[in-house]
């Protein structure tokens, strides 16, 4: 069988497909991953086929030193509707289109905002699967892209679709745990909900990745990310002058946006790095401090973690608010927080281990879902 996955946007929404494409593999089917230009090298790096479906865009690099502002909830909103309902979903129809009907694809696999591959798989009367990206729900609803969406669905020939049935399409798969999901925003019934890697369970390992000094056994290790967006300096700098004093060992990776130097010299304690693979990381880790990102934080709910969250924007406040009702997280005000409130929070984190147990439940049923490898009987039978 020929599979088709298909993602819009960045590393986060490509990230999520990526267990399925390789169990599809290991099953013996043949398997093409399709992104934008920009994408292709990540995407062949993790070993697949791959397809722009646009030209690489020239990469702007914003001054990271700026202050974040707070977040225009209305914008984001605004930003989903256009730019992934309207002017993404438009691109990616058609591109996805013409290669689907060169390529062949027997199944498409979507990420759950690529709009535009479910217009072109159901234009060919290919099935379309649906990998969700983001964890809590609430911040992709119906009546935000259900205008574009119509527009869209006509300049195609496509019947009227009241319901917005294509954004489920045949088949649902979820990488989350089915309680991380806000039931003021439900799922379908069936959708089915794996886990993405290896069952974990409480590390023995000892942190030495994590600092140039060699740590006690008792010394507790942070991890901290703000993820590849709103990842100014400005923050970090407030952030890491929180950490400072803690008596931790701190790894921090900043990504392609922030150069480190711009950090200034900071204690042997904390570690900075460009990036290092969380599945590296994670395991030797006591709490995360994160932006509040889907994959982020069920990276950490996967190794027990609790967490201090920075939401700004997009899914980030749903997944935070999402993570204080279960009892897994404490969440600051990334465009207001100060130093002493993140020494003052990660503290009564760590030390509180209510916290602890509470993402170790959703640990625990994370580690009884299902791997990605029985997802494949499911693509498999909607041919």
């Amino acid at each position: 069988m020929r599979i088709l996955f298909t993602f819009i946007a960045g590393s986060g929404h490509f990230r999520p497909l990526i267990p399925v494409a390789r169990a599809a593999q290991a099953a013996g089917h043949t398997v093409a991953v399709a992104g934008g230009g920009g994408r292709v090298a990540e995407i062949t790096a993790a070993g697949f086929t791959a397809f722009a479906t646009s030209e690489p865009r020239e990469r702007t690099v914003t001054a990271t030193s700026e202050p974040l502002t707070a977040p225009d909830p209305e914008a984001e909103v605004r930003q989903l509707a256009e730019g992934f309902g309207r002017r993404g979903a438009r691109r990616h129809a058609a591109a996805v289109l013409e290669l689907a009907r060169t390529w062949k694809p027997d199944v498409l696999v979507r990420d759950e905002v690529d709009f535009g591959s479910a217009i072109a798989a159901e234009s060919l009367a290919i099935p379309c699967a649906t990998i969700l990206v983001l964890g809590a729900g609430g911040f992709l609803r119906k009546e935000v892209v259900a205008e574009p969406l119509r527009e869209l669905r006509a300049e195609y020939g496509l019947p009227s679709d009241p319901e917005l049935a294509m954004l489920e399409g045949k088949l649902v798969l979820s990488p989350f745990p089915p309680s991380f999901r806000d039931p003021r925003f439900p799922l379908p019934a069936d959708t089915f909900s794996f886990r993405q890697t290896a069952a974990t369970g409480p590390s023995t390992t000892s942190p030495s990745v994590t600092s140039t000094h060699a740590p006690t056994p008792r010394t507790p290790t942070v991890y901290f990310t703000l993820g590849t967006v709103n990842n100014t300096s400005n923050l970090f700098t407030r952030v890491l002058a929180g950490l400072r004093d803690l008596p931790a060992n701190v790894v921090v990776t900043v990504g392609d946006r922030v150069d480190p130097a711009e950090l200034g010299p900071l204690p042997g304690h904390i570690r900075v790095e460009r990036f290092v693979p969380q599945e590296q990381l994670l395991p030797q880790c006591d709490l995360a401090v994160s932006h509040g990102g889907s994959g982020s934080l069920v990276g950490a709910l996967a190794h027990g973690l609790p967490s201090v969250l920075l939401p700004h924007g997009a899914d980030q406040p749903y997944n935070a608010r999402r993570c204080v009702e279960l009892g897994t997280a404490k969440v600051l005000d990334p465009v207001t927080v100060t130093p002493d409130e993140v020494h003052a929070t990660v503290s009564a984190v760590l030390a509180d281990q209510n916290y602890r147990r509470a993402a170790e439940r959703i640990r625990d049923e994370i580690n009884a879902l299902p791997g990605p490898e029985q997802t494949i009987p499911l693509l498999e039978g909607l041919r």
